[in-house]
């Protein structure tokens, strides 16, 4: 019986070894990689509702983000949805450019796609100039794009402001929930949205925002418009975001674009997440 210690590999064995060796170096160089780069492509998205809503409006959105490897946060806003119970008359457009400011620096969040709807637009203005670093991305869905010392009172549709001096003058804290629904949105999306809506504290259309250009400054500037819903004062913020160089998008949908179409919304925002 021969001994295995005195065993002289042949060329073809060495040749054959070496080949061996060299394909697992390459597997596991080439898996090294793909990890890296599923690394490197990981995206931190914070998502900010509108008026009358939740975090809970994200969910389709949230779910797609999230399915793909990225970092979602949907925060909601003081005195809405599941913090409902936090109504009061001191809410104001501050507390909730708190709010998510607070989310940005408890997290740790870094390289962040702050993505803000309708009134949303309101509070990511006011957040990116508190952490401005933090934010490598801003868009706009559909959104209210305030200039420096406006109140949303300057901005709302005759109906809102109608409500917001109506609850001023009966001494009321918060205006009905009046939700935007379309003919595009399914049904069941549709009793979900009016189910769930609550109503809006009026303290965050009085106080005029502060601005000094950190949305500006932000490199990657976006303005999505849904074309199915009619505002004017959107129309606006559109052609002067365009005008300016902003990155800009039409879409096919009523006004809440990531219950209507959450699949073309989740390509745009990985198109121009940080």
């Amino acid at each position: 019986m021969s001994d295995s210690s005195n065993f002289m590999p042949t060329r073809r064995s060495s040749i054959a070894s070496i080949a061996t060796i060299g394909a697992a170096a390459g597997f596991l160089s080439a898996s090294h990689d793909r990890a890296s780069a599923q690394t490197e492509a990981k995206k931190t998205f914070v998502l900010v509702h509108g008026a009358y809503g939740g975090g809970y409006v994200w969910k389709y959105v949230a779910a797609l983000l999230r399915a793909k490897g990225h970092v979602v946060y949907a925060p909601t806003l003081t005195g809405l949805a599941d913090r409902s119970h936090l109504m009061s008359k001191d809410i104001s457009l501050e507390t909730h450019i708190t709010d998510i400011v607070n989310l940005i620096e408890w997290e740790d969040l870094r390289n962040v796609t702050l993505v803000g709807h309708s009134y949303g637009g309101w509070p990511i203005s006011g957040a990116v100039e508190r952490v401005e670093k933090a934010i490598g991305s801003i868009v706009f869905l559909d959104a209210f794009l305030p200039a420096n010392g406006q109140k949303g009172l300057d901005l709302n549709s005759p109906q809102s402001r109608e409500a917001v001096l109506a609850a001023i003058k009966q001494g009321d804290v918060s205006r009905p929930p009046t939700p935007s629904t379309s003919k595009g949105m399914k049904e069941a999306d549709s009793k979900w949205l009016l189910a769930k809506a609550t109503p809006q504290p009026i303290g965050v259309s009085l106080d005029p925002i502060k601005l000094t250009g950190a949305r500006e400054r932000i490199a990657r500037r976006t303005y999505i418009r849904a074309r199915d819903f009619p505002n004017p004062n959107f129309d606006s913020f559109y052609d002067a975001c365009k005008s300016a160089g902003w990155t800009v998008f039409d879409v096919p949908s009523g006004h809440n674009v990531q219950v209507e179409i959450p699949e073309r919304l989740t390509d745009i925002l990985l198109t121009v997440a940080a």
